[in-house]
């Protein structure tokens, strides 16, 4: 794939209508609540219309339904939302006195929300590439990982329709729970694979936090290059200063969710900053310390934003920044049908704004059971794989464990030690088993602030049904090898050397265990 340099303008034009970027702690005004609800419906309707190629019904009935419980009732009032099909820009209405909210599609750089009070006239002065494939290869066959060998498995396709068909059931795994996608991988071949209706192999999601993982995969890959030193302070030019103590933050800090900083009770929203149009370097990187770097967990968005931001500051160059995620990881594993979106600055808001298939993800988690390599080229620095699941030093105070962007599912009765995941909202979930080679993501839309699918069982069921039919496998070969054997016995013992007696003796002996040839 060939890429061309990237195009940007000024961001003066833009800074004018910049929303305000420190911490919010005043609370929200009636006219923000709006604006926040109307950012959600632009940002979502742009994505699934422009990268995942979904029509606005279902549109509605996935990513604009079940949405934050404190965002719905602005979000009914809101009008339906205006699609430019030709411009590939969506608008939504939700104050009269200021312009609509307006999320603009670029190809490679997905969605991106303007902030608040922009008007259609500011699209024009988003990053984009000048040129961009019009669309991906097909994602065809069931091989995953690198130099697979590919085999009819048809044992473990029938023991997993048991616990996939209940993935979808909406009951089993959390009621209300609504599932869209699972794909199971053993060995790096695909061994059951299910879409919900609307949904199929090649329709992007988004992945919500399960970005996190990806972002500690996409600075491996640049630390194995020698781009950035994970463990060198001072990680963004902003907080370079002698008087400012966040200079002592380094990106392992960042990648263990323990820079320390301020972001509010729940790190996990950032609503400005995802729905608000806000741009990483306003809204992430405003933070005061509250702790020293390194010896306090916190789940923070802020804290992903920040480490992919370091790698901008240290490529230094905006073009290759861009292209490094695809060029440099994505697109060499397969990845095709991944996208990273971007604030109207220019940084990834690789926390949470990431479109991917359920195969894409899969590969990821493939990379890792693959410690780093793929075919033969070493994408990942040796022992990258074990240090993003080896527990960072400060822990979350109860629940599963917590590595260096991924979780470690160190909490889930009959799951073989050493698993560790990726996790996202509303049920976004790549788990990666080392000790049966094994990925399974399970994808899906589940209502926010209700019952949680329950990630724990369903790898568990998975991880059962994979070790009957694997045990169901050794004793047909087993079997078979018995029959072999007696077979052999019984040509030595009658010293039968025709073809003809041999052929009988065969026959006689596969007849008494009801086998032909």
């Amino acid at each position: 794939m060939r890429f061309v340099r990237s195009v940007f303008a000024s961001t003066a034009a833009l800074a004018l209508v910049a929303l305000p970027s420190m911490a919010q702690e005043g609370g929200n005004t009636d006219i923000m609540d709006k604006s926040l609800a109307a950012g959600w419906k632009a940002g979502f309707v742009c994505s699934d219309t422009f990268v995942a190629g979904m029509s606005l019904p279902e549109i509605q009935n996935t990513d604009l339904d079940g949405i934050y419980p404190d965002f719905q009732r602005d979000f009914d009032r809101l009008p339906p939302p205006k699609i430019d099909m030709g411009r590939k820009i969506v608008t939504v209405q939700y104050d009269t006195a200021m312009p609509p909210r307006i999320a603009a599609y670029r190809p490679g750089f997905g969605c991106t929300q303007l902030p608040a009070g922009s008007d259609e006239s500011m699209v024009d002065f988003l990053p984009h590439f000048a040129s961009w494939p019009d669309s991906p290869r097909e994602d065809r066959g069931s091989a995953i990982g690198s130099n697979v060998k590919v085999s009819l498995r048809t044992e473990e396709a029938e023991r997993l329709e048991i616990p996939v068909s209940f993935a979808f059931d909406e009951r089993t795994y959390g009621d209300g729970t609504r599932t869209s996608a699972v794909v199971v991988v053993r060995d790096g071949q695909i061994v059951a694979e299910r879409y919900a209706r609307g949904i199929d192999h090649e329709t992007p999601q988004r992945t919500w936090s399960a970005a996190k993982s990806l972002t500690a995969t996409i600075l491996g890959v640049a630390r194995r290059q020698g781009k950035i030193d994970i463990d060198y302070p001072a990680v963004i030019e902003a907080w370079d200063s002698g008087a400012d103590p966040r200079r002592n933050i380094t990106i392992r800090n960042l990648l263990h969710m323990a820079s320390g900083l301020d972001s509010g009770e729940s790190g996990s929203r950032t609503d400005r900053l995802y729905f608000g149009g806000g741009r990483v370097v306003d809204q992430a990187a405003s933070g005061v310390m509250e702790a020293e770097p390194g010896t306090r967990w916190k789940y923070s968005n802020n804290d992903t934003v920040i480490a992919m931001r370091a790698l901008r500051e240290a490529l230094d160059d905006d073009n290759a920044f861009h292209r490094f995620p695809y060029e440099q990881l994505l697109h060499k594993i397969g990845a095709m049908h991944t996208t990273l979106e971007v604030d109207w600055n220019g940084d990834f808001i690789s926390s949470s704004q990431v479109w991917s298939t359920a195969r894409d993800l899969a590969r990821i988690g493939q990379l890792y059971l693959q410690d780093g390599m793929w075919g033969n080229e070493r994408l990942l620095p040796e022992g990258w794989a074990q240090f993003v699941r080896t527990p960072a030093p400060s822990q979350p105070e109860d629940g599963p464990g917590y590595g260096a962007q991924f979780w470690l599912m160190n909490d889930a009765p009959g799951v073989p030690e050493g698993t560790f995941y990726m996790a996202g909202n509303r049920g976004q979930y790549v788990v990666i088993v080392p000790g049966m080679n094994t990925i399974i993501v399970r994808r899906g839309f589940d209502p926010i602030g209700r019952t949680r699918f329950d990630i724990n069982a369903f790898t568990r069921d998975t991880l059962l049904a994979l070790q009957a039919a694997e045990d169901e496998r050794n004793a047909v070969i087993a079997e078979n090898e018995a029959i072999e054997a007696e077979i052999e016995a019984l040509i030595e013992e009658k010293r039968a050397r025709s073809e003809k007696a041999q052929a009988k003796i065969r026959a006689d002996v596969l007849e008494k265990y009801g086998r032909t040839e």
